[in-house]
């Protein structure tokens, strides 16, 4: 069966493709379909974004979709950046070239933001929703969490986003500075592909909708 992944984003689709294995599919991502035109994100949820996503480029290409939509909340600035995550210092698409300075300048924000917050202040967590969708419908949806605190400053050369600034107490590191493995037993997203693992196994086992 083929599903395609609703994202250009080599990190993304290099999570994926590890917390995924073990199905028999053959996973696309939009990087296979160059002529799709990007789905309006307007939602005002992490879960109504992944569910437009599956459903408008499932629709384009013909193809069962999984979307995923996630981001970063702090308590200190009112669940912001939340939905708007990726495009907290200016919108951009998804298949910028430039994603590495898109990612600074997201970083930078934060940081101006949360200058003045104090340590017992600073929680956050990492948000993902996850969406399987056909042309007209979610078929499988899920959710997953990281809690942590927002740091003064970058730790860490791995992950993207907003992975250097994000630290985890019980581990005494940044997301950046954990190895790929670490990472994906307990980021957002290896947390809501947990959970929709299950469904995901008995769908195929159905073989149908």
């Amino acid at each position: 069966m083929d599903i395609l992944l609703a994202t250009t984003n080599a990190g993304k689709i290099r999570d994926f493709e590890i917390l995924l294995s073990g199905f028999s599919i053959n996973w696309l991502s939009l990087k296979d379909f160059p002529e799709t035109e990007e789905v309006e994100e307007d939602g005002k949820t992490f879960a109504e974004n992944a569910a437009r996503k599956a459903i408008g480029y499932a629709r384009q290409t013909g193809i069962l979709t999984l979307a995923d939509d996630s981001g970063l909340e702090i308590d200190a600035l009112g669940g912001e950046p939340g939905i708007n995550s990726a495009r907290f210092s200016g919108a951009h698409k998804d298949h910028s070239s430039d994603a590495f300075r898109i990612d600074e300048e997201n970083i930078k924000k934060v940081l101006r933001l949360m200058e003045d917050v104090p340590e017992e202040n600073r929680s956050a967590r990492f948000v993902s929703s996850l969406c399987l969708a056909d042309s007209e419908k979610p078929i499988l949806e899920a959710e997953g969490f990281l809690p942590g605190m927002i740091l003064r400053e970058k730790r860490g050369s791995g992950g993207f986003g907003y992975d250097p600034i994000f630290y985890l107490p019980e581990r005494g590191k940044s997301v950046a500075e954990l190895e790929r493995e670490e990472k994906n037993k307990i980021s957002h997203r290896a947390n809501a592909v947990k959970n929709i693992r299950p469904m995901l196994k008995e769908f195929l086992r159905r073989g149908s909708l």
